[in-house]
């Protein structure tokens, strides 16, 4: 896993709010520039996963939310 950014957690803590639809998170996080990846790194990194057209953290990417 690679190292984890403020943006990453900030991703993970905006997705455990509430429930979160696919076309919603890629409206607030999908970028094209090559250096904020947030959203694909996230998917990289298996801390989120697309489930029924929602976004929901992983096993993973809760235990990195809740250990910071």
């Amino acid at each position: 896993m690679h190292t984890v950014t403020s943006p990453t957690l900030q991703l993970l803590a905006w997705i455990a709010e509430r429930r979160r639809t696919y076309p919603e998170t890629m409206e607030a996080w999908k970028s094209s520039c090559p250096r904020l990846t947030v959203w694909e790194d996230a998917v990289a990194d298996d801390l989120v996963r697309i489930e029924r057209g929602n976004v929901l953290l992983t096993a993973a990417g809760t235990d990195l939310l809740s250990g910071h």
